[in-house]
């Protein structure tokens, strides 16, 4: 089973980027990367990512505070009322933006070419990778024994 309290990244992905907490798309996946740099547990993955980057931006939130934050042991629920404490975002600021986030492509025509390249690494047969989130769906699942 896993614990989404103390995850451990060397078993098993972070949630997808796609779920939703407070509505902020990507935050339950940065939570569990900060959760297992904690507990030593975060393998290859890595917090603040350049995808976590965005969200702290959005948030107003420095990567380090909200780290230590997620150090003192509270619930998503916890953690999202402190986030929601910190920011002055508003619930349609926060829909908006995580529709953006989650539609996402690569951007830059360097970024293209890394993101065409990891497909072809992993499932070069796939033609359904488009977002960023895709990708990372795709990475998360090969990585632990998926065939793309």
């Amino acid at each position: 089973m896993i614990n989404l309290s103390k995850p451990d990244l060397t078993q098993h992905p972070p949630r997808s980027p796609r779920v939703r907490l407070g509505g902020y798309v990507h935050l339950p996946r940065m939570l569990d990367k900060a959760r297992a740099l904690a507990a030593g547990k975060i393998g290859e993955y890595v917090y603040p990512c350049p995808l976590d980057k965005p969200l702290l931006e959005f948030l107003g939130i420095d990567p380090k505070t909200l780290l230590a934050e997620v150090k003192k042991g509270g619930s998503d629920s916890e953690i999202l009322a402190w986030v929601n404490a910190h920011t002055k975002r508003t619930p349609l600021e926060v829909a908006a933006w995580s529709a953006w986030l989650e539609g996402r492509s690569p951007g830059s025509a360097e970024a293209h070419g890394h993101f065409s390249v990891s497909i072809k690494n992993f499932a070069p047969e796939r033609e359904d990778i488009h977002t960023l989130f895709d990708r990372l769906e795709l990475d998360d699942y090969v990585t632990f024994g998926g065939k793309g």
